[in-house]
C-alpha cells in the first residue's frame, strides 16, 4: 500500500524531527565523546548506503539530508526517519558498548528508511484513520493526517518512540543494514554478539509469541543473521 509519496514523506518526517529536536523535554546532547561516535559512525554507515544505492543504480531515486543526533533518554532505542533523519538514544548505549555495535543499530534502521518502510507504514495508517470517513476525503486531509501519523510512528511529543514494524519488514532490514555496516568497514559478525545482548537486556520482560509479534523472536533473530553472515563479509573490508 502507497498511499504516500517519497517527496511529501520526507518533508513530513523533516518536520516531525525538528519537532522533536525543538521540543523543551528533549534533551540533544552535544560535545560527548558519544555524541562524536554516533556522528562518526552515522556518517560512515551514510556513505556506505550512498554507495551502495549508487553502485546498483538507485542514487537518483534517493534526496537524503542526514543528521544524527544524540538524545538523553533513557530508552533502548534508535531510529532513521526518511530523508535520513537519524536519533540514537542514551538508553541503547549501554547495549551497543562500542562503534561496531552501533553499527549493526544504525545500519539496521537506515536500511528501513532506504526500503520506504515508513511510508508503507505511514500509507496502513492513513487507510485506517480515513476508515468512516471515506477515501476521498481521507486524501484530501493527507498533509495534516500524515503529519499525526509521522508523530505517531516515531513518537514525537510522546514517551512511546518504539517504532513498529512487521516481521518481513524487520528481516529486510536486519540483511540490508548487515551489508551497510560491512561496507562501512564493520564486521558483520559484531551484529551476532550486540543481538545477544539485546535479547539479554530484554529478557526480564514478557514478551509475546513470535506470530503475535511485530518484531522476530529473539532466537529467530540471531539465527537468520549467522545465515545472513556469509553473504555480508563479501561486502566487509578493514
Amino acid at each position: 500500500m502507497s498511499l504516500v509519496d517519497d517527496n511529501t514523506m520526507q518533508q513530513q518526517a523533516s518536520l516531525a524531527y525538528k519537532e522533536l529536536l525543538n521540543d523543551p523535554k528533549t534533551k540533544v546532547i552535544k560535545g560527548t565523546s558519544n555524541t562524536v561516535m554516533v556522528q562518526n559512525v552515522g556518517t560512515k554507515i551514510a556513505k556506505a548506503v550512498e554507495r551502495y544505492l549508487q553502485e546498483n543504480g538507485y542514487a537518483n531515486q534517493y534526496q537524503f539530508n542526514w543528521e544524527f543526533n544524540l538524545i538523553d533518554d533513557k530508552q533502548v532505542n534508535a531510529w532513521c526517519m526518511p530523508g535520513g533523519k537519524v536519533a540514537v538514544y542514551t538508553g541503547i548505549l549501554p547495549v551497543t558498548k562500542n562503534e561496531a555495535g552501533l553499527a549493526t543499530v544504525l545500519g539496521h534502521e537506515i536500511a528501513h528508511a532506504i526500503a520506504r518502510h515508513s511510508s508503507e507504514r505511514a500509507s496502513q495508517m492513513l487507510a485506517a484513520q480515513g476508515v468512516g470517513v471515506g477515501v476521498g476525503l481521507a486524501t484530501q486531509k493527507k498533509s495534516q493526517m500524515l503529519q499525526v501519523a509521522v508523530n505517531q510512528l516515531y513518537g514525537v511529543g510522546s514517551q512511546v518512540a518504539i517504532l513498529s514494524y512487521s516481521r518481513k519488514q524487520e528481516s529486510e532490514a536486519d540483511r540490508m543494514g548487515l551489508t551497510f555496516m560491512a561496507m562501512a568497514g564493520y564486521n558483520p559478525n559484531e551484529a551476532v554478539t550486540f543481538w545477544q545482548r539485546m535479547a539479554a537486556s530484554s529478557s526480564s520482560t514478557q514478551k509475546p509469541p513470535e506470530f503475535l509479534s511485530t518484531h522476530p523472536s529473539d532466537e529467530r533473530r540471531i539465527a537468520d543473521i549467522k545465515n545472513l553472515i556469509p553473504e555480508a563479509m563479501r561486502h566487509y573490508t578493514k
